[in-house]
């Protein structure tokens, strides 16, 4: 399997470019290249987003060596947990003015704690 660092060397040698053009370009020293080589340390996430950006490749790729793929997704045909609750949706127009209360309340509440956490931190 190869490295991220071979993955590196691919690119820099598939675009005709020198690893010290490369270095030079991306402010990544000869050093810091020679470290990744050996495995002694691997590019930030920075610096990893930076050069995917600059050879036009995914990170996922320049990391793994593989592209992500979206699973895909499809509807079993199966009920939504509101459906059982006679609710056709999530909106709060089929909730009772006693239920709109509660939830008005615990808001106000869950505000309320934000605002003492935040008073306390400070």
């Amino acid at each position: 399997m190869q490295s991220i660092y071979e993955r590196i060397e691919q690119l820099i040698k598939s675009s005709g470019m020198t690893k010290k053009a490369f270095g030079e370009r991306l402010a990544i020293s000869a050093g810091n290249l020679g470290d990744w080589r050996r495995g002694k340390s691997t590019p930030s996430t920075h610096k990893l987003i930076e050069i995917a950006a600059f050879f036009s490749v995914s990170l996922d790729w320049l990391m793994t060596g593989k592209e992500w793929q979206p699973e895909k997704v499809q509807e079993t045909g199966s009920r939504y947990f509101f459906d059982d609750s006679g609710q056709l949706d999530c909106q709060d127009t089929e909730l009772t003015d006693e239920e709109k209360a509660f939830i008005r309340e615990y808001k106000e509440f869950a505000a309320y704690r934000r605002r003492r956490a935040d008073d306390h931190r400070t």
